[in-house]
């Protein structure tokens, strides 16, 4: 991993709601997130913070995560109580795609994206613990997240990966020919091949300084953005290593104590062979639990799953 540099943030910017989880950019250099409420809002001007404001797409009636900006201009929204779902964000509509996959509910719908040709691919974190409780999965380590495909017909899912650690954010490759996987648990980055010999096959992709949440990719000669939720605690790695039953009784006290995030955040921003093209990161950081980043123009702009607005700092130059 190269040596971090700073992250320089510059100014804030409160929307009225708690939790933007994801924040994904639209070509007009607006930003798009879901919060706490079930809303869906998009922001414009985030680069003045004086002009800044915010405007309500949609209510998703659950809880939004991951968002996907689709060629039509709509939203795929990953919503942790509803499933998968589509939001027309020119009138609201809010339609299910996907809420059970083999006839058991689908909860802790994570991240999604959409190919060139209609295939959506969508991340569950974990299949026995709701959002609520996600860092009992943690430090449990159950490896019960999952990757499915939905047909651009639609119909039932396909599973095309199981047994992933906290199955988080996704991203294409520049060709569409694997996509790269956040598992959150592991603190890595994962690589699922979509064609050719191995396709549908898992290996390596990044290891990481800290816990992997969304990710974005900047456009198709773009780096792919990945948002650190925390640092490594290397506590918790020896706790992975011992038996189940033991991280099942750690989990279950985790989910009573409470929880503070750490002051250390960053981002890091990775190419197509894994590199590390940039690393960046704040100690002492007023803004905590980093769970997404997104690049618009000189700026990025981060979200949390638990602060009440955004966080705009400055991009770092080309390398």
């Amino acid at each position: 991993m190269d040596r971090a540099t700073a992250l320089v943030p510059l100014h804030y910017v409160a929307l009225g709601a708690r939790g933007p989880e994801d924040v994904v950019a639209d070509p007009h250099g607006r930003v798009l997130t879901g919060v706490a409420d079930g809303r869906v809002l998009r922001v414009h001007h985030l680069g003045d913070p004086h002009t800044a404001r915010t405007e309500v797409l949609a209510d998703t009636g659950g809880r939004p995560l991951g968002l996907e900006l689709l060629p039509d201009g709509d939203l795929l929204v990953c919503d942790a109580e509803r499933g998968l779902l589509r939001v027309g964000t020119q009138d609201g509509t809010v339609r299910v795609l996907v809420d059970t996959v083999a006839g058991e509910p689908l909860r802790f719908c994570s991240n999604a994206v959409a190919l060139a040709d209609g295939t959506v691919y969508f991340t569950v974190s974990s299949r026995r613990y709701p959002l609520g409780e996600w860092i009992a999965d943690i430090v449990e380590h159950t490896g019960t997240g999952r990757l499915l495909r939905l047909a651009p017909e639609g119909g039932e899912p396909d599973v095309v990966l199981d047994g992933l650690q906290f199955a988080n954010g996704l991203a294409p490759s520049a060709d569409g020919s694997f996509l790269v996987i956040a598992e959150s648990g592991s603190r890595r980055l994962t690589r699922c091949a979509l064609t050719g010999p191995r396709a549908g096959h898992a290996e390596p992709f990044a290891d990481l300084p800290g816990m992997p949440d969304n990710l974005w990719r900047e456009g198709p000669d773009g780096p792919v953005w990945v948002a650190l939720a925390g640092p490594r605690v290397p506590p918790l790695d020896l706790l992975h290593r011992t038996p189940p039953a033991v991280r099942r009784t750690a989990a279950r006290a985790a989910v009573h104590a409470p929880y503070r995030p750490s002051g250390t955040v960053g981002v890091v921003a990775v190419d197509d062979a894994g590199r590390t093209v940039h690393h960046l990161t704040r100690r002492r950081s007023g803004f905590r639990m980093v769970t997404s980043v997104c690049a618009v123009g000189d700026h990025l702009v981060l979200g949390s799953l638990r602060e009440p607005g955004v966080a705009v700092c400055a991009r770092p130059a080309v390398r």
